[in-house]
């Protein structure tokens, strides 16, 4: 503020897309307004038009699958693996169904549920089998990996979120990261209503007022330098939880996949309905007498009103998942004490 950098574009915004390029390790990264922004510009570029199919995981945020009717597609919903991400052996039946029946399959969308790293190993080969070009919804799981590599690098780009609730955040706002130049360079000039290089105003394709603003991205500098202690306590948050519910019999806090490391962006338990039943919206409930917010986890996609009747390649687990599942408090001002209380209800509520 101090700058005088409060408008739209500035050496803030560059700044930021360079820190987090650097720190992701690709080539480029372009600020835009919501990580759904960066989903739509993405399969924009990636050809995706009115009539194709895009495979989405059906357990995620509904951002996923807005972004692909932005463009006339349609979201054909993949159910979850044990990772609660999309389920390889599921997607392969979906592709091999679609090209069956003739459709064009668009594109691919893994996410990273609640930063926890999808299969890439299984799924971008698969994709790959298929010619379907890949896009990371990383919009969740900044500071997470796959092996050794940070999330957000996998396919042909990625999508990240900096809402207000995620692991940075600039009150508003996402990016689109790439290795791809051409690629970036062309959502950059979307995402700016489509300018051409005239003294005036000349356009020649329509465009989007998607750009991420300089003040905003001067927060996201300054998030960047300390995301390593976030996700580390985000990591400690759910190690705690881990421990305070371990004596409970049915109650799991979710781990990570063998293959990579969660951000641990939320801290989620299933339970046993067999051994407690209604358990999620009982614990729900008595933590909110305590005026202590918890919340279900994604309600999956096919289940959705607005996507009633939408094609799904479902096996169960997401359905699985959303009934047993609760996300529990783990924002960063969370203390040790808060912690030990939310166990201590959790605990007294299932009759312990």
């Amino acid at each position: 503020m101090e700058s005088g950098w409060i408008a739209p574009a500035g050496p803030d915004l560059t700044a930021f897309e360079g820190q987090m390029a650097e720190y992701l390790g690709v080539g480029h990264a372009v600020g835009l307004s919501s990580g759904t922004a960066a989903i739509h510009l993405g399969l924009k570029y990636l050809g995706v038009k009115p009539g194709d199919v895009v495979l989405v995981p059906t357990l995620t945020f509904g951002a996923t699958a807005f972004a692909v009717t932005y463009l006339g597609a349609e979201p054909v919903f993949v159910d979850s693996d044990d990772s609660w991400n999309m389920d390889p052996e599921q997607a392969r039946v979906a592709l091999e169904t679609l090209r069956c029946e003739g459709r064009r399959v668009g594109a691919a969308l893994p996410v990273d549920l609640y930063g926890c790293p999808a299969s890439y190993s299984e799924l971008l080969p698969l994709f790959s089998e298929f010619d379907v070009p890949v896009f990371e919804d990383a919009a969740e799981g900044l500071g997470g990996a796959y092996g050794e590599q940070k999330l957000g690098r996998f396919g042909h780009g990625g999508a990240l979120s900096f809402n207000g609730n995620k692991i940075l955040t600039t009150s508003g706002g996402g990016m689109l990261v790439t290795n791809d130049g051409e690629f970036a360079s062309k959502v950059r000039f979307w995402a700016t209503q489509s300018r051409e290089d005239f003294p005036w105003y000349e356009h020649e394709e329509i465009g989007f007022n998607y750009r991420l603003s300089n003040i905003l991205a001067a927060l996201g500098c300054s998030q960047l330098e300390r995301i390593s202690q976030t996700v580390d306590r985000r990591r400690e948050v759910r190690e705690l939880y881990r421990k305070g519910l371990a004596e409970l019999s049915g109650v799991l806090v979710q781990r990570d996949p063998a293959w990579g490391e969660s951000n641990a962006w939320l801290s989620i338990a299933t339970f046993d309905l067999n051994l407690h039943p209604e358990a999620p919206t009982r614990v729900r409930l008595a933590l909110e007498e305590r005026n202590i917010e918890s919340r279900p986890i994604w309600k999956p996609m096919h289940q959705q009103p607005v996507f009633a009747g939408a094609r799904s390649f479902l096996s169960g687990k997401a359905d699985a998942v959303y009934s047993s599942g609760l996300c529990l408090p783990s924002g960063p001002g969370i203390t040790n004490a808060d912690i030990d209380e939310i166990c201590s209800v959790i605990s007294l509520s299932l009759g312990h």
